[in-house]
């Protein structure tokens, strides 16, 4: 089986590599195809990936190409995870939307809207091409603003796009851990958009364990989100959020903690990432080494300004390994083996939030197989989880729009409504910042 990784310069590719290796099965991942633009990157993380399979004769070939139509083609799985701009990019959405005084986090708010008007066009160009030249391939999406970047990818697509992302997983390993019950055996009550859902049941052997831990805020404050959020805000709930909702309800201590920060998450990553890059042009800099020591340092700094702003301490150790590649190898699986499995994934809603239409996407539980993932039947959200859905669902279309129509001022709606920008003003001012310092944002008239 072919699998073709987008973005085959990423920092992060060798952790999807590492869950090949791990895969004995039939059926498994033979060749891996990296794509990127920039040839120095490809050539950085071939390296980590064939000192990743030093002594394995069974690891899955290797081959690189900045020739995108070249890497589609003969396809069996395309995994995107592109970053349109760059860390400098990120950095910059940062800065604009810092400087008018509201968030500028990559997938959330201003950053999120700003990276999405820059990705789409290019993500719905990989879409047709890759229903051009592998048809019957199926789109693992990574590329953020994950939920945004897969609808756009959708609508030419259509279900043989499926988002991933490895908040939720992790979201409800840590639950489940807490509570004593095995992840795996675990049925998490998990609903929402990506970067904006809620865990509100997680049921084991037919019983719901959440009412436990929302009665102990002995529990609830021990684990990542407890912390960030406060066993108090939680029990109000009834429910537990992703950790990105932070953005949401305690946006002014987040917004302050990001000022005040010595350098933004992009900016640092930026840099981190540069000197990795560096470091791999010399012939004799052992690769994997150098990675999983940048690897190492980038996640134990994850959400640090929001840690900072809640007084929520060091990440625990086990928060500190990824996961999403796990979650991409679970789902192709599914798909190639027809391994019936259930993993929480980006995919058109179908009927299953009915506040919602049926071509938006939603993050949700899926059956998985081979036909591909199948949201599952969930309860209604509640009247304050509905109306941010919506509200953010609503900015995303815009977004959708503006990337389509290539009209400003329908960006400037985007911007405007987000429940993150709380002004017109200052969204037609990031309007202007992010014109300024993206080219790929020029198309905007």
């Amino acid at each position: 089986m072919r699998l073709t990784i987008l973005g085959g310069g990423g920092f992060r590719v060798p952790l999807v590599y590492g869950a090949l290796l791990g895969d004995r099965a039939e059926g498994r991942v033979t060749q891996v195809v990296l794509h990127d633009l920039d040839a120095g990157r490809l050539s950085a993380v071939a390296r980590v990936l064939a000192e990743q399979a030093a002594g394995d004769p069974g690891a899955p070939e290797v081959t690189v190409t900045t020739d995108l139509d070249e890497a589609l083609r003969g396809a069996d799985f395309v995994f995107s995870a592109i970053r349109v701009g760059g860390l400098e990019g990120r950095a910059a959405d940062e800065r604009v939307a810092l400087d008018q005084g509201v968030l500028g986090q990559e997938t959330v708010g201003a950053g999120g809207i700003a990276y999405g008007l820059r990705t789409v066009p290019v993500a719905v160009d990989i879409a047709r091409r890759v229903a051009r030249l592998a048809p019957d391939a199926w789109v693992i999406n990574f590329t953020n603003p994950a939920g945004l970047v897969t609808e756009a990818m959708s609508r030419h697509l259509g279900d043989r796009v499926i988002g991933i992302c490895d908040s939720p997983v992790g979201l409800g390993r840590r639950i489940a851990r807490v509570l004593g019950a095995d992840p795996r055996e675990a049925w998490i009550d998990y609903v929402g958009l990506n970067h904006l859902g809620w865990v509100r049941g997680l049921r084991v052997a037919g019983r719901d364990e959440l009412p436990r831990l929302l009665a102990d805020p002995g529990l609830l404050g021990s684990f990542e989100e407890g912390k960030l959020f406060g066993p108090e805000w939680i029990r109000s709930l009834g429910a537990v959020p992703n950790e990105y909702l932070h953005y949401y309800y305690f946006n002014r201590e987040t917004v302050r903690a990001y000022q005040q920060a010595d350098k933004t998450r992009g900016a640092f990553l930026r840099d981190q990432q540069a000197r990795f890059y560096d470091e791999m042009k010399s012939p004799d800099a052992a690769a994997l080494t150098a990675w999983d020591r940048t690897r190492a340092e980038r996640e134990a700094t994850y959400m640090a300004e929001n840690r900072d702003a809640a007084g929520a301490g060091e990440r625990d150790a086990d928060d500190l390994s990824g996961g999403y590649e796990k979650v991409a190898l679970a789902l192709m699986r599914a798909i190639a083996r027809d391994e019936r499995t259930t993993l929480i994934l980006n995919v058109r809603n179908r009927g299953t939030l009915s506040v919602l239409d049926s071509e938006a996407v939603i993050e949700v539980p899926c059956l998985v197989d081979a036909n591909g993932a199948h949201p599952v039947t969930v309860d209604p959200l509640s009247g304050h989880a509905a109306g941010l859905v919506c509200a953010v669902k609503a900015v995303e279309r815009e977004v959708l729009s503006a990337a389509e129509s290539g009209s400003r001022t329908t960006a400037v709606k985007a911007f405007a409504l987000h429940p993150l920008v709380d002004s017109v003003n200052v969204a037609r001012a990031l309007v202007e910042g992010y014109t300024a310092v993206h080219p790929g944002l020029a198309y905007l008239e």
